[in-house]
């Protein structure tokens, strides 16, 4: 009931859908001055007319240390920074390929004054070796840019998306929202999407990335499916996607341990391999091809009980999550976990490989029930909770603007439906 008298009351008020084109800059949200230390005329709060300035990115075998000597800061100091300030900068984790400044006195030391850490575009970590050594994390000022974009589906979902010029990773985070609602390696040539998202500039021009989706619409062989994130626990700051009658689209196991691979064989107990002589080998897995060194993620929350080597399995990490389901990562080039540690769901625990016996780089993906080897494909997996009933007249409140909004967004002409598969 909440819902219905949510929609009548915003349609009251919007007597009719403004035409919005796909992919238009719907509102510019005010520019944040997230940081008191930024302003027009300066760079990362500096002046940088004040400086002799370096620019560099940090280059394989550069160490903190080094870089800093080699332009004539104290080793006292150094040693300080990385007693002091390890939580805001640990000076052994600086990464090849990220962008740095020192600036430099314009006098006849020309010693380093300011060490300039870009840990992204938005993100930045200043080390200021005047006087005494203090380190800080800061903020680009940023504006947020709300963003619509609608697609009809083609040839796949992430041509679909790219086409249109929009950030890759909306393919990414829809894939991920319906992970459980959608088999994206069964998409149909016509199936459709709408989502409504921010995207980041720095100084109006510089594009910083796509913040996750607010809320979207899918259509999957004729059946709409609506998502919309919602805080459903703010004292911990959890984020989920319900559709529009509050069921949570989340499940406790992921659909896919990689992200973007594809399907290349099937848990199939009958499968006959010409290898053998089309002999029947059982295959018990679900194998996902993958380039190496593709992160392999977690599919739900658990303990790790095995993280091996062992046979055809090669390099492998087994995850009891309960006392009913258990899974398995198989022929991995190498673990990012050990046995006894605790990992949550999308967590990376190894990376894609070709160890054991494979023709190619792919996961072997196992899954466990009572201690026998099942395919999660069939399995009626559970669903997270929906939210409680307390809060739904709250949530059907917050969501009943961005329906609205959703369904203002129009479609171009519906093209003849064949199958097709998610590059």
């Amino acid at each position: 009931m909440y819902k219905y008298w949510g929609t009548f009351v915003l349609l009251s008020i919007f007597i009719s859908c403004k035409k919005v084109q796909t992919n238009k800059e719907v509102n510019e949200v005010d520019e944040v001055a997230v940081s008191s230390k930024l302003s027009a005329d300066k760079q990362f709060g500096f002046n940088l007319e004040d400086f002799l300035v370096v620019k560099d990115t940090v280059k394989r075998g550069d160490s903190f240390g080094e870089l800093m000597i080699q332009n004539k800061v104290d080793y006292p100091k150094i040693a300080k920074l990385s007693e002091d300030f390890r939580d805001t900068f640990d000076v052994r984790k600086i990464r090849v390929g990220k962008p740095y400044l020192i600036l430099k006195s314009k006098d006849t030391t020309q010693g380093a004054q300011i060490f300039i850490y870009q840990n992204d575009l938005i993100n930045f970590t200043v080390v200021d070796f005047r006087d005494s050594v203090v380190a800080y994390k800061d903020r680009m000022q940023v504006k947020y840019v709300q963003k619509e974009a609608a697609g009809i589906i083609e040839t796949s979902l992430s041509e679909a998306i790219l086409d249109q010029g929009i950030d890759y990773n909306i393919t990414n985070d829809l894939s991920e929202i319906y992970a459980w609602t959608i088999d994206f390696f069964r998409l149909q040539k016509g199936d459709k999407f709408k989502v409504i998202y921010k995207e980041k500039y720095i100084n109006d021009s510089i594009y910083a990335g796509a913040e996750p989706i607010e809320a979207a619409y899918f259509e999957h062989n004729g059946t709409p499916l609506y998502a919309f994130a919602y805080e459903s626990d703010s004292l911990k700051n959890i984020i989920d996607y319900f559709d529009d009658e509050a069921n949570n689209l989340r499940r406790t196991f992921l659909r896919a341990p990689v992200k973007f691979s594809r399907i290349s064989s099937r848990y199939n107990l009958k499968r006959k391999i010409r290898y053998y002589g089309y002999k029947v080998r059982p295959h018990r897995g679900t194998d996902y091809a993958a380039p190496v060194g593709t992160p392999i993620m977690a599919t739900a929350d658990g303990t790790v009980t095995e993280s091996t080597r062992k046979g055809g399995n090669g390099k492998y990490v087994k995850i009891r999550h309960n006392g009913t389901y258990s899974t398995q990562y198989l022929h991995m080039r190498k673990q990012k976990v050990r046995r006894g540690e605790f990992v949550r769901q999308g967590d990376v625990i190894g990376w894609v490989g070709m160890t054991g016996n494979t023709g190619g780089p792919h996961v072997c993906y196992r899954f466990w029930k009572n201690g026998r080897q099942v395919d999660p494909f069939k399995e009626k997996l559970p669903a997270a909770e929906p939210l409680p009933e307390e809060v739904r007249k709250d949530y059907f409140d917050f969501i009943a603007p961005q329906k609205v909004q959703l369904d203002c967004i129009e479609f171009s002409e519906r093209p003849d439906e064949e199958l097709l598969t998610l590059n």
